[in-house]
C-alpha cells in the first residue's frame, strides 16, 4: 500500500506563507526515525525575498527608534512564552529533554528580554546613536568629529544550526531587529519543524512590521547571488561549510559581511594546584558531565578536551564513571530520562566515526556501546556519554577532530605552560573554563596564554562556584563567538552585538550641525539661555541645548578648611601652603575638586520641588585647572541628552556641566544624570 509523502514545511516570504514544491531534506523524528516533514524552498524567488526585505521591511524598521524596536522585542517575549508548551513538545521530537528545551526556548526568550532592556538603557530614543565623545578638530572648537551608528540599508540573513532552533535563531534576530535591519531566517533541516512553529507565532503576532521577518524553510538556493555590501550573513555551523560560503562572490567581490560562529574544540582545565582538592575536582567533574549530557553533547560550546593534571587523572576518571553511570537515557518525554537522543541516526553515525578515529591515540574509559534505553524508542540516534583518555601525547587528531555529541577526551598534562600549549592547539575556540583557586599564579598563566585564542573564558573558584552560569552557557550581555577555528565572528555581546547591522560613520562639521543631526549636545553648539531655569521644565518640555548660566561664587580659604573639616580630606595640597607650592603641579593651597562639584551644585540646583526628581550620578568627571583661594567660579548647565525610562512618567536627562573660573578657563567638566518627570496623558 502506498504511503503519503511527508508534508513540506512552509516558508513565509513576500508577505505570505507558501508551500514550496520539489524535493527537499528530511526532517526526522530523532526518537523513532520517522520522517516528519520535508525542508525545502524550491521555487521561491530569492531575489524577490531580498527586495521585499530591503524595500518593505527595512524602511518600516528604520522609521522606528531604537526604543520603539526594543519595545517590540519585549512584546515578542510574551508572544513566544504563550506557546512554550508547543515548542517543548516539538523539541522532544529532536531528542531534547525538557531541560534541553528550556535552554533553547527559554534561553531564546531571555535573549529578547535582555536586548529589549539593554537597548532602552544604553541607546537613545532616536534613529542614530553616537559612538564615543566628540573629537575636537580645530583649535577654536568650531569643527568637530563624531562617530555615529545608523542602520544599514540591507538585509540580515540567518543560516542557523540544528542544535538550537529557537535560541540559535533569536540570538541573531534580537540584535538585528533592534538595530533596524530586516531578517531572513533559514533554519537547519533537522529541526526545522521547531523553527517553523516558532516563526508562525512570531509573524502571526504582527509585532514587527511586514517585511521585517521572513522565513525560508529550506535550502536558500541563489539567495547569496542577490546580496551586496549592504547585507550581513550570520552563519552558525561547521567550519568546513563556513569556508565554502565565505568564498562566495557576495563576500569576496561585493563586500557583504559574513559573521560566523563555527564548531570549536573547547577545553576545560583543572589547575595543577587543584589536583588534590576534592571540591575543585568534583566541580570539574560535574561540569564535564553536564556538558556531555545537555543536548546530548550537541552544543557548539561543549567541552571536547578536558585537561587534567597527571596526579588527578584517576580521580577524574573515577568521578566521571560514578556520575555518568547515573544518567538515564531514552524518551525525553519520560520524567525519568536525563539525556535524550542525538538529532538523527546519521548524526550518531558521524559521532561514532569520529570516536573510532580518536581511538587510534586514546582509549575509552567511560561509555557503553549499547546503552539501556527508557521508553518505546528506536535505538538508532541514542549514544551513551563517552569519555576518552589520551594515551599518545603526540596524537594530533584530538586537537583537530570534533565529535559533535556526548563525547569528551581527557588530556593529561604536567604544568601550566604545557596546558597553555595544549589549549592553543585547538586553533581558536568559543570558550575554555578553568577550575582552581583565584590566588594560584597558574590561573594568570592560563589567562595570559589563552585569552587571545578565545571568545570567552570562565574561571571557577570557591567564590563563584555556586553562582557561575556554566562552561557552555552563552550570555546575551557578553560576546558569543571566537577567533580562528571558531569562526572569527562575534554574536550578541550586548549592544556591541548590534554593530554588525549598523554603519559607523565619522560625522564632521560644526558643533551645531552635529548636535542637530545626532540629537546630543556637542560642546561649542549654541546654548538656549533664553529659557526659564531648566530644572523647572518637564522632560517633554526640555530641548537639547536648553541651558543655565549661573552667577559667580568666590572660593575662600575658609571654604577649603571647612570642607576639609567636614569631609576629613586633609591632603597636603589643600592644607599646607609650603608643601603645595613645592609640588610640580600647584602654586599654593587649592580647593578640593569634590568641593568644587558641591559648590557647583549649589549654583545650579533649584531647591523647591519641581520636575527634577533625583540626581543619580556623575559621569566623565575631570578636574582641569586648579582653583585657588580668591578665584571665582561659575558654570553652564546644558541639557545634553534625553532617554525615556521604563517608568512611563519619568525620563533620564543628562546635563553637561562646565565649570569656569574668572578667566574663562574650564576648571571642571562632567555630566550630571537626573530623573525628570514626564507629562503623561490620561
Amino acid at each position: 500500500m502506498a504511503t503519503d509523502a511527508p508534508p513540506a514545511l512552509q516558508s513565509y516570504v513576500v508577505g505570505e506563507w507558501v508551500t514550496p514544491e520539489g524535493d527537499g531534506e528530511p526532517v526526522p523524528n530523532a526518537l523513532t526515525g520517522e520522517v516528519l516533514a520535508v525542508s525545502t524552498a524550491a521555487g521561491i524567488d530569492m531575489g524577490a525575498v531580498v527586495r521585499h526585505a530591503r524595500e518593505v521591511g527595512g524602511p518600516a524598521l528604520r522609521a522606528l527608534t531604537f526604543h520603539e524596536r526594543a519595545a517590540k522585542l519585549k512584546e515578542l517575549v510574551g508572544v513566544i512564552a504563550a506557546h512554550k508548551d508547543e515548542l517543548y513538545a516539538l523539541s522532544a521530537q529532536t531528542g531534547a529533554t525538557p531541560k534541553d528545551a528550556w535552554v533553547d526556548v527559554d534561553g531564546g526568550i531571555g535573549v529578547l528580554a535582555t536586548y529589549a532592556s539593554k537597548v532602552r538603557r544604553e541607546l537613545p530614543n532616536a534613529h542614530v546613536a553616537v559612538d564615543g565623545p566628540p573629537e575636537h578638530l580645530s583649535k577654536d572648537g568650531s569643527f568637530l568629529g563624531q562617530h555615529v551608528w545608523t542602520p544599514r540599508h540591507g538585509v540580515a540573513v540567518q543560516i542557523n544550526a540544528y542544535n538550537f532552533p529557537c535560541w540559535g535563531s533569536l540570538e541573531k534576530l534580537a540584535p538585528a531587529l533592534a538595530a533596524g535591519m530586516p531578517v531572513i531566517v533559514k533554519p537547519a533541516p533537522q529541526t526545522a519543524q521547531v523553527a517553523e512553529a516558532l516563526y508562525r507565532h512570531v509573524i502571526a503576532s504582527g509585532v514587527f512590521p511586514e517585511g521585517a521577518i521572513q522565513f525560508v524553510a529550506g535550502h536558500p538556493g541563489d539567495l547569496f547571488d542577490h546580496l551586496d555590501g549592504r547585507d550581513v550573513v550570520g552563519f552558525t555551523g561547521s567550519a568546513a561549510t563556513a569556508e565554502v560560503l565565505r568564498g562566495h562572490r557576495a563576500f569576496t567581490a561585493r563586500s557583504a559581511t559574513f559573521v560566523t560562529e563555527t564548531d570549536s574544540l573547547n577545553a576545560s582545565v583543572l589547575l595543577p594546584s587543584a589536583a588534590t582538592d576534592d571540591a575543585h575536582v568534583q566541580r570539574f567533574v560535574k561540569e564535564i558531565a553536564r556538558e556531555l549530557t545537555t543536548k546530548a553533547g550537541q552544543r557548539c560550546t561543549a567541552i571536547r578536551r578536558a585537561l587534567v593534571p597527571e596526579a588527578a587523572v584517576d580521580a577524574v576518571v573515577e568521578g566521571l564513571r560514578e556520575r555518568l553511570a547515573k544518567v538515564t537515557i531514552g524518551d525525553p518525554t519520560d520524567e525519568r530520562v536525563r539525556m535524550g537522543a542525538l538529532v538523527s541516526a546519521s548524526q550518531k553515525q558521524d559521532v561514532e566515526r569520529t570516536i573510532e578515529k580518536l581511538l587510534a591515540g586514546c582509549r575509552k574509559v567511560v561509555g557503553d556501546d549499547e546503552p539501556e534505553l527508557i521508553g518505546d524508542v528506536a535505538p538508532d540516534a541514542f549514544l551513551a556519554p563517552t569519555v576518552l583518555l589520551l594515551e599518545d601525547r603526540g596524537f594530533d587528531a584530538v586537537h583537530e577532530l570534533e565529535p559533535f555529541g556526548p563525547v569528551a577526551t581527557l588530556i593529561p598534562y604536567t604544568d601550566a605552560d604545557e596546558a597553555v600549549a595544549l589549549v592553543q592547539r585547538g586553533g581558536g575556540s568559543l570558550v575554555t573554563s578553568v577550575f582552581g583557586d583565584a590566588s594560584d599564579p597558574d590561573a594568570a598563566t592560563l589567562f595570559t596564554g589563552i585569552a587571545s585564542h578565545h571568545g570567552r573564558l570562565l574561571f571557577v573558584d570557591d567564590v563563584s562556584a555556586d553562582t557561575q552560569t556554566g562552561h557552555g552557557t552563552p550570555l546575551p550581555h557578553l560576546v558569543h563567538g571566537g577567533p580562528g577555528r571558531a569562526g572569527g565572528g562575534e554574536e550578541m555581546g550586548g549592544v556591541r552585538g548590534m554593530h554588525h547591522f549598523l554603519q559607523r560613520t565619522a560625522l564632521t562639521g560644526s558643533p551645531e550641525l552635529i548636535t542637530r543631526l545626532t540629537g546630543r549636545y556637542a560642546p561649542g553648539a549654541p546654548r538656549h539661555l533664553d529659557v526659564d531655569h531648566p530644572f523647572t521644565l518637564t522632560y517633554d518640555e526640555l530641548r537639547i541645548g536648553d541651558a543655565l548660566e549661573t552667577d559667580e561664587r568666590e572660593i575662600t580659604l575658609d571654604d577649603i578648611e571647612a570642607f576639609a573639616a567636614l569631609s576629613g580630606d586633609t591632603f597636603y595640597a589643600h592644607m599646607d601652603e609650603e608643601a603645595a607650592k613645592a609640588s610640580p603641579i600647584f602654586e599654593g593651597r587649592v580647593a578640593h575638586g569634590y568641593f568644587l562639584v558641591s559648590a557647583a551644585a549649589g549654583l545650579f540646583v533649584k531647591p523647591e520641588p519641581g520636575p527634577v526628581l533625583a540626581n543619580f550620578g556623575l559621569e566623565n568627571l575631570r578636574f582641569l585647572t586648579p582653583v585657588y583661594p580668591g578665584d571665582r567660579i561659575k558654570l553652564f548647565l546644558t541639557c545634553k541628552d534625553k532617554v525615556t525610562r521604563r517608568e512611563p512618567d519619568q525620563g533620564t536627562v543628562t546635563w553637561d556641566v562646565e565649570v569656569l573660573n574668572q578667566d574663562g578657563d574650564v576648571v571642571a567638566a562632567y555630566d550630571v544624570l537626573t530623573i525628570v518627570r514626564r507629562e503623561v496623558s490620561s
